[in-house]
């Protein structure tokens, strides 16, 4: 018997043509007899060609598929943050989020409406332009309540010398900060500081790898955690300078 095809050994044929497309015509006779001319008919061995002499294919091994698009499935393995890094960017951003949601806090209720009118009057001033740092006595209108060596924010150029007075106003009576800008300027005061916070929570969720936890649900929790950092960090500045 013949190994390949288990056929009686006399009965095949060692080597059988292969059955070729020559310019539009089959290598065959209709009949099934061989053409006379030989020229055009490649012999392959028995082992690689099946019984009418098409080549034998080797069907690729299946690989896993997706139950939805039938697709062979990646395997994808999510690499876990590393902890020393996350923890300490996690302080270092939380750091730099308390500094700007202080300094942001003041501003951003004056700017939204909620202070009180007044009059500043300087006391003292030192060094220029950015790093100027006055202090003064600041009477509300109305003789409200008067704040003694608050620090003046926004003091024009030239108006530094002691006793100018300057309009100004201030959250109320326990601020620290009277603000003698106007226009424009009052929002420049809290509007950078507030897109800071918001980039330091985006980069707490990307360095302390939240959003690469395996499972949805928890990275939604996850996320959350570590947006709720930086936002309650803002609103306790916001209710502290209220």
């Amino acid at each position: 018997m013949e190994p390949t095809t288990g056929a009686p050994v006399d009965a095949v044929p060692r080597r059988v043509p292969v059955r070729q497309q020559s310019r539009g015509r089959d290598a065959y006779r209709s009949d099934g007899t061989e053409p006379p001319d030989d020229g055009g008919a490649f012999w392959a061995p028995i082992e690689e060609v099946h019984w009418d002499g098409t080549p034998v294919r080797e069907d690729p091994a299946p690989g896993p598929r997706t139950p939805a698009t039938g697709r062979r499935a990646t395997a994808r393995t999510a690499v876990p943050p590393d902890p020393l890094v996350g923890l300490t960017v996690l302080v270092l951003l939380s750091l730099v989020t308390a500094f700007f949601a202080w300094v942001s806090a003041g501003p951003f209720w004056l700017a939204v409406g909620h202070a009180r009118d007044g009059t500043v009057v300087i006391d003292s001033c030192a060094g220029g332009g950015l790093t100027q740092r006055c202090r003064g006595i600041f009477t509300a209108d109305g003789g409200r309540f008067l704040a003694h060596g608050v620090r003046v924010s926004g003091v024009p150029a030239g108006g530094g010398a002691p006793g100018t007075a300057h309009r100004a106003r201030m959250t109320g009576p326990a601020g620290s900060t009277a603000y003698a800008d106007t226009g424009a300027s009052r929002h420049l005061r809290w509007l950078p500081g507030l897109v800071v916070v918001l980039g330091c929570a985006a980069g707490i969720v990307r360095w302390t790898g939240s959003a690469r936890l395996p499972g949805r649900r928890h990275r939604r929790w996850a996320v959350a955690a570590a947006l709720a950092g930086p936002t309650l960090i803002t609103l306790g500045f916001l209710a502290a300078a209220w």
